[in-house]
C-alpha cells in the first residue's frame, strides 16, 4: 500500500493512493486538479522516505471532489447566579480531495 503524509493548512493528513481525505476548505473549484507540494513522508510497502522537513521532488496530485460542511457544534455559556445564557452554533467548512497520484 502506497501512502504519503502531507501538510495542508498547518495540519497533517495521511493521503492513501485511490482514497479521499477531508481538509480545511480550499479556494479551488470542484473538479479542479491540485498539487499538494508539502510531502513530509512517503511509504511504499517496506520502503519509506522521511523528509527534513519535506521529501524533495515528491508531490501528491489530487482532485477536488466536493466542498461540504461538517457537523454543527453548539457552544453554550451559562452563569447561574447572573442569569447569563449564550448559545452559539458553528459548522466548519471542509474540502474532500480524491488522491490520484503520489510521484
Amino acid at each position: 500500500m502506497k501512502y504519503a503524509i502531507v501538510e495542508s493548512g498547518g495540519k497533517q493528513y495521511k493521503a492513501v493512493l485511490g482514497e479521499t481525505i477531508e481538509v480545511d476548505r480550499l479556494a479551488d473549484e470542484e473538479g479542479a486538479s491540485i498539487d499538494l507540494p508539502r510531502v513530509l513522508m512517503v511509504v511504499d510497502g517496506d520502503e519509506y522516505q522521511v523528509g527534513t522537513p519535506e521529501v524533495e521532488g515528491v508531490t501528491v496530485k489530487a482532485t477536488v471532489a466536493e466542498h461540504f460542511k461538517g457537523p454543527k457544534i453548539i457552544i453554550f455559556k451559562y452563569h447561574s447566579s447572573k442569569r447569563y445564557r449564550l448559545k452559539k452554533g458553528h459548522r466548519q467548512q471542509y474540502t474532500r480531495l480524491a488522491i490520484e497520484e503520489i510521484a
